[in-house]
C-alpha cells in the first residue's frame, strides 16, 4: 500500500509538541510492517539550516486569485523513509513554526492552505499516486477538500484520513485572509460569517476520521467533549475512529536512560530512591526518601488542570508530601508557581523552564505523576510514568481513561488513581487517596509499579489498528 503522510512537523527535524512524536513514530511503524511510506511536509528554517538539500523535480508554479507562487521540493532519505519538503521561504523560512516568540502568524491560514495545495500539486509531478494521503490536524485540514475538488482525476483512487490530535487547536480564519483559498469554486460552503474553521472542513472531506485515542472519539460526540465540533462529527460518527498513540520506549525506558544517575528495572525498583535523591538535590527540597514526591511536568495552561490545582495546593501541603512542577506557559500561573514555591521551600520546587534532563529525572525521581487535565486527547507523560514505575494520578478523560486502571477500580490490575469530576475537591480526593495508599500499602504499592513498567502502549500496535482501517479503505 503507498502511504503519504502530510504533516507539519517530524521529531528529529522540527517539533513543538506530541503530533511530531507520531509524525516520526507512526511512518516508521509503518515502514516496519511492510507499507511504502512517504512523508511530505513545509522546508522550515530551521531544516534548511540543518540539511543542503537537492531538488526532486523542477520548480513547481501554482496560481491563486491572481497570486504566482513559485516553490521548490527538496528531497530528504531519513530513516529508509523518503521526505519531500515544500519549498516557499516566504511562508516557511521563519524563525518559529506557527509563531514567533509571542503570537501566532497572521497568515498561517494561507501558509498551510498553499502548503496543502502544494503537496497534491508536487505529488502530481513526482508520479507518486498514494492509495492513502493521511493528513494531521488543522495545518493539513484543508488537503481532503481539495484532493476532493481536485479536477485531473490523478487522485481518483486516493483516499484520505485526517487525524484529529487537538480538537481545541481549529484553525479559524477570515476567508479574506486566505488568498490561496479565496476564489476556490467550491469553498463557500465551508465558509459562515465570513470565517473558515480548516478542521471543520478536514471532517467534512476526509473519508476517514480517527483521533489519538479510543475515549477521546466518543467525547468528540458529545457537546461537553467536543470543542464545538460534535454536530459535525456526529454526521461522521461512522467514519470517526479513535486508535491510541504509542509510546517510544527507545527513548523512554529506566534501564538505560542516560539523563538518570542510575539506572534501574522492575527487578531492581530499590535503586529508584537514588533518582528521587538526585530529584529533591535539583530542586532543593530536603533529601528524604521516606516522603512521597509527586512530579508534574507539562505546559502551564488551563487545558493542564492548575484550575482544579492552584485552590488546593495549600491543602495539599498540609500532609506529610513533596511536590515538584516542571513547565512554562501562562504567566499568572508561573508567578503563582513561583510565590508559592518561595512560600513552602520545604515542599514545593517549581522550575520556570523545560529540558529533556529534567523531564526525565522528573518522571524516575518521583512517586507520583500529576495529570488532571480539564481534556487529554491521548497524553504520552502518563505512559512514560507507568514504565518508569511512578504512579499516575490522572483525571478520567480522553486518554488518561484509556491508560490508566484505578486501584479502587480494579485493585488486582490497578496502574494508578483516578478521578471523575472536574473539580479541586475531587482532585484532593484523589490526591489524598493516593498518600493512604503509599503509607499503608507499600507492598501494594510496589505491585503497582511493577504492574506499570509491565504495561506496554506500543507504536506497532498503532500502525496495525490504522493498517486495518487503511485496507477497509481502498
Amino acid at each position: 500500500m503507498k502511504i503519504v503522510f502530510a504533516i507539519s512537523e517530524v521529531e528529529d527535524l522540527v517539533k513543538t509538541g506530541g503530533l511530531a512524536d507520531v509524525g516520526k513514530a507512526l511512518p516508521l511503524a509503518l515502514r516496519d510492517a511492510g507499507e511504502d511510506v512517504t512523508i511530505i511536509m513545509p522546508y522550515y528554517k530551521a531544516i534548511a539550516e540543518e540539511y543542503a538539500l537537492a531538488d526532486a523535480c523542477p520548480q513547481q508554479t501554482l496560481f491563486a486569485e491572481g497570486k504566482v507562487y513559485h516553490y521548490s521540493v527538496k528531497q530528504l532519505s531519513w530513516n529508509d523513509i523518503t521526505i519531500y519538503f515544500i519549498d516557499y521561504p516566504d511562508y516557511f523560512h521563519r524563525d518559529g513554526l506557527y509563531s514567533n516568540t509571542y503570537d501566532a502568524f497572521d497568515d498561517n491560514a494561507e501558509r498551510f492552505s498553499f502548503f496543502c495545495g502544494s503537496a497534491l500539486h508536487a505529488l502530481q509531478d513526482l508520479g507518486i499516486q498514494p492509495d492513502i494521503i493521511h493528513c494531521h490536524d488543522w495545518h493539513t485540514a484543508i488537503l481532503p477538500f481539495l484532493l476532493r475538488n481536485e479536477q485531473t482525476g490523478y487522485f481518483a483512487q486516493t483516499q484520505t484520513v485526517f487525524t484529529i490530535h487537538n480538537a481545541a487547536f481549529q484553525g479559524i480564519h477570515k476567508l479574506d485572509d486566505i488568498p490561496f483559498l479565496r476564489h476556490h469554486p467550491a469553498i463557500l460552503s465551508q465558509v459562515h460569517g465570513g470565517y473558515i474553521n480548516m478542521l471543520q472542513t478536514g471532517i467534512a472531506y476526509a473519508t476517514k476520521i480517527t483521533t489519538v485515542s479510543p475515549n477521546y472519539a466518543k467525547e468528540l460526540l458529545t457537546d461537553l467533549g467536543s470543542h464545538g465540533l460534535h454536530e459535525r462529527l456526529v454526521t461522521r460518527k461512522r467514519d470517526l475512529v479513535g486508535i491510541l498513540n504509542g509510546c517510544d520506549y527507545g527513548q523512554w525506558n529506566p534501564a538505560d536512560d542516560h539523563f538518570l544517575p542510575i539506572n534501574y528495572t522492575k527487578d531492581s525498583l530499590h535503586d529508584k530512591k537514588a533518582c528521587k535523591q538526585a530529584l529533591q538535590r535539583e530542586c532543593d527540597l530536603p533529601d528524604n526518601t521516606d516522603v512521597p514526591l509527586i512530579g508534574m511536568v507539562c505546559r502551564l495552561t488551563e487545558q493542564k488542570g492548575f484550575g482544579y490545582i492552584m485552590p488546593i495546593l495549600d491543602e495539599l501541603m498540609h500532609h506529610n508530601v513533596q511536590m515538584v512542577i516542571v513547565g512554562t506557559g501562562d504567566p499568572s500561573v508561573c508567578m503563582d508557581l513561583n510565590e508559592f514555591a518561595q512560600n513552602h521551600p520545604s515542599q514545593f520546587a517549581f522550575v520556570n523552564g523545560f529540558s529533556i534532563q529534567h523531564a526525565h529525572l522528573v518522571e524516575a525521581g518521583a512517586d507520583f505523576f500529576l495529570m488532571p487535565s480539564q481534556f487529554e486527547p491521548c497524553g504520552l507523560n502518563q505512559m512514560y510514568s507507568l514504565a518508569y514505575g511512578t504512579i499516575p494520578i490522572v483525571r478520567a478523560v480522553g486518554g488518561l481513561k484509556d491508560t490508566v486502571i484505578d486501584q479502587v477500580a480494579d485493585k488486582h490490575h490497578s496502574t494508578g488513581f483516578v478521578f471523575d469530576e472536574p473539580t479541586p475537591a475531587a482532585l484532593l480526593s484523589c490526591l489524598r487517596r493516593a498518600l493512604l495508599f503509599y503509607y499503608e500499602h507499600p507492598v501494594g504499592l510496589r505491585e503497582m509499579q511493577i504492574r506499570g513498567m509491565t504495561t506496554r502502549f506500543t507504536w506497532e500496535d498503532a500502525a496495525k489498528a490504522y493498517l486495518q482501517l487503511y485496507r477497509t479503505m481502498v
